[in-house]
């Protein structure tokens, strides 16, 4: 079945000899998902919405109808819930740009876990400094969880948002979303989360979880670069302003004003991305055929084989727990003495690509007293010679460096 599956994916036939673990940063494209891609482009581009022709029709139902495997894929209520954006950070941008005024007000406190990456931060402290609210900080254990506790104590009477990722992408811990959504909204506190690690990797109901946002981006899900989704409850979405103003997310238009078009159009303004929400799609179909089942067992036994090499290699820390089961696939460590700069040059050299710094999270690594560190993800296509690879190569880096041990 794996070898199967790794052949779907034109990039590996095309780079012979390279070991892909960055996966958390992008993941490769199976070639159905291309083929998608390249026919639209190809055969059937046309603007959707408001084309009476047979092609601008067809785009508009295939363009709801890759809206409609979204819903269906994070088990969202309703299409009208699912926004079309480029990425995560313009979903997450999105919220707190429309948030100001509206759900966020002078004297308000949004809670930021320690363990978001800047996209789930950033947006949020730039919405404080226009509204007047003041950001506090959630910590997590060294092992990257968040106690039920430290969560309950750092909400209090002024807290109306928390932001908190489903899965880092520094420790590869999932947090318990449900039982911290359900800890906020009995404060009244909206949860916001970042699905960016956890949609691509297990399945995700935001119906069951109980956010009130979510927000994951298709290039780390078997898609192309460009294309994002953000999931919100109707009811909030309803409740915001647009995001952009201009063509296709207006009803009616006066040179005095403007009525707002409904749901999910109100948050998509100007010409969108067909072809990356149709690609999007396929890379869902693709998904539902492979199954989770499988492609969750494939990352786990892969990740312990990883795991299991690294704790005999000396000199060699895992950052988190030391539990393979909760890393899913993100393995994030240091080498005694050797910069992680070094160690990512060291292994592009022999044809290993890996990532190197501080991940867009440079809060968490201050916290936690590193500068820097190196990091192997993994995706249910590689392979068990290539961890074998990386672990050589991981095994000669103090070497490599003049250490003699």
């Amino acid at each position: 079945m794996h070898n199967s599956l790794r052949n779907d994916f034109p990039f590996f036939a095309n780079n012979p000899g390279l070991v892909y673990l960055d996966n958390s940063a992008t993941s490769q494209v199976p070639a159905c998902v291309i083929d998608r891609l390249n026919r639209y482009d190809l055969l059937e581009k046309a603007s959707p919405f408001r084309g009476l022709y047979p092609r601008s029709v067809q785009a508009t139902d295939d363009y709801e109808h890759a809206r409609d495997l979204v819903r269906d894929f994070i088990h969202a209520r309703s299409s009208q819930e699912i926004i079309f954006t480029r990425n995560a950070t313009e979903s997450l941008n999105l919220v707190a740009y429309c948030a100001g005024g509206t759900l966020i007000h002078p004297g308000d406190e949004i809670l930021v876990g320690i363990t978001e990456h800047h996209s789930n931060l950033l947006p949020w402290q730039q919405l404080a400094k226009r509204t007047g609210a003041a950001i506090r900080t959630l910590f997590c254990t060294r092992d990257g969880s968040f106690r039920a506790e430290d969560i309950d104590r750092a909400m209090n009477e002024h807290t109306r948002l928390l932001a908190i990722t489903h899965m880092s992408n520094v420790f590869g811990q999932i947090n318990d979303l449900q039982s911290i959504a359900q800890a906020a909204h009995s404060r009244n506190v909206l949860v916001v989360a970042d699905g960016c690690q956890s949609v691509p990797h297990i399945p995700v109901n935001v119906s069951e979880l109980g956010v009130d946002f979510l927000a994951f981006s298709g290039h780390k899900m078997l898609c192309p670069m460009g294309i994002g989704v953000l999931y919100g409850r109707k009811s909030l979405l309803e409740s915001l302003p647009p995001f952009l103003t201009g063509g296709e997310m207006i009803e009616d238009v006066t040179m005095d004003g403007a009525v707002w078009a409904p749901l999910p159009q109100k948050f998509e303004a100007g010409t969108v991305n067909t072809g990356g929400a149709i690609a999007l799609g396929e890379a869902v179909s693709y998904y539902n055929r492979v199954g989770f089942e499988v492609m969750m067992a494939r990352e786990a036994a892969l990740t312990r084989r990883l795991m299991d090499g690294m704790a005999v290699i000396p000199h060699v820390r895992i950052v988190g727990s030391s539990d393979p089961d909760r890393h899913h696939g993100i393995v994030t460590f240091t080498i005694d003495g050797v910069h992680p700069h070094d160690i990512s040059a060291i292994m592009a050299d022999q044809g290993i690509a890996i990532r190197a710094g501080h991940h867009c999270a440079q809060p968490l690594h201050a916290y936690l007293g590193i500068n820097a560190t190196s990091r192997a993800s993994i995706m249910f296509y590689n392979t068990e010679a290539e961890i074998d690879a990386f672990l050589t190569v991981l095994s000669e880096i103090r070497g490599a460096m003049g250490y003699a041990d």
